[in-house]
């Protein structure tokens, strides 16, 4: 039998105690013959192509990713945690969704989920769905992909810190194309970097001469190291200097309410992007994701069954 992605949880963690690097994809094997998995039941694949072992590997290691008992390191790999090495101290029998809740970050990452599926209407978490039944099927297919959009708007994030800062401002130029700014032209966006002038790290032309530019500035931040309002007032500075009016501020952690309200009251149009609504726009317009699965929800066509 394959084991649930919760049943895997303490498991897996025991597997990093030793404090290196471990890479997720190896201690898939280790897992399974743990539980004494068949060959048969180790090579099961999803309609997605991946394995179900390793699936539920990858939602183990993203659900303790977001309580902070592991952390990414780099791409596909982890490593334990102070927080996780003290809850492997207190010998639990098990680790589930139920413990992580002790933990304010999870708990965050279930009130993001909450959000995401609020905005179709349904106010309830996949897990109080589970629980309560009060749900129509409808509303659990989406309560359940928002859950699934917001673990991987967090990998999204997890990711970006990972890679090199050119990198990040490569990407919010390709993000700004991709939306839409620019027009069709493929050359129409460049990400400048150390080589740009106050602290500008790329700019999108909206026309072909270049008459009116967005100027971009990007803050690879950890979710915890917040955008303050002297950071925002160089920007404008860089701004004025380039004799631009428009400027996008792009970061992977969040802007203080000073910083808020000086962009608000600000002559120059800025436009601030925190680090959630970056991983929303990622999501939205296909940048550094792709489509894994399409699942078709079919209803009755009513016209077809009219009488002449």
């Amino acid at each position: 039998m394959i084991p649930d992605y919760q049943t895997l949880m303490l498991p897996l963690l025991k597997l990093t105690a030793d404090g290196q690097e471990h890479r997720t994809a190896a201690m898939v094997e280790p897992l399974a013959q743990q539980f004494g998995m068949s060959e048969a039941e180790l090579t099961q694949t999803l309609p997605s192509g991946g394995t179900v072992i390793g699936n539920r590997v990858h939602w183990a290691r993203t659900y303790m990713v977001q309580a902070k008992l592991l952390e990414s390191t780099r791409r596909g790999y982890v490593r334990i945690t102070d927080r996780g090495l003290a809850l492997l101290r207190e010998n639990p029998k098990q680790i589930n969704v139920k413990l992580l809740d002790r933990y304010p970050e999870f708990e965050e990452f279930k009130r993001r989920t909450k959000q995401e599926a609020s905005t179709d209407s349904v106010a309830e978490s996949l897990e109080t769905i589970a629980e309560t039944k009060l749900a129509t099927p409808d509303e659990l297919l989406r309560s359940t992909i928002a859950d699934l959009e917001a673990a991987l708007a967090s990998e999204l994030l997890d990711r970006i810190l990972a890679s090199p800062p050119s990198f990040f401002e490569s990407l919010i130029v390709t993000l700004l194309l991709r939306m839409g700014y620019g027009g069709a032209r493929e050359d129409a966006g460049r990400a400048i970097g150390k080589s740009g002038d106050g602290g500008i790290d790329g700019v999108i032309d909206q026309d072909p001469l270049g008459l009116d530019r967005v100027y971009l500035q990007a803050k690879r931040y950890k979710p915890d190291s917040g955008v303050s309002e002297p950071e925002i007032r160089a920007f404008s500075g860089s701004l004025g200097a380039a004799k631009a009016s428009k400027g996008v501020f792009v970061t992977t952690s969040y802007f203080t309410r000073p910083a808020i309200e000086f962009a608000e009251r600000h002559p120059f149009k800025m436009v601030l992007i925190d680090g959630a609504h970056l991983s929303t726009l990622m999501i939205r317009h296909g940048v550094g994701v792709r489509i894994a699965e399409t699942l078709h929800l079919k209803k009755i066509d009513e016209d077809f069954f009219l009488e002449d």
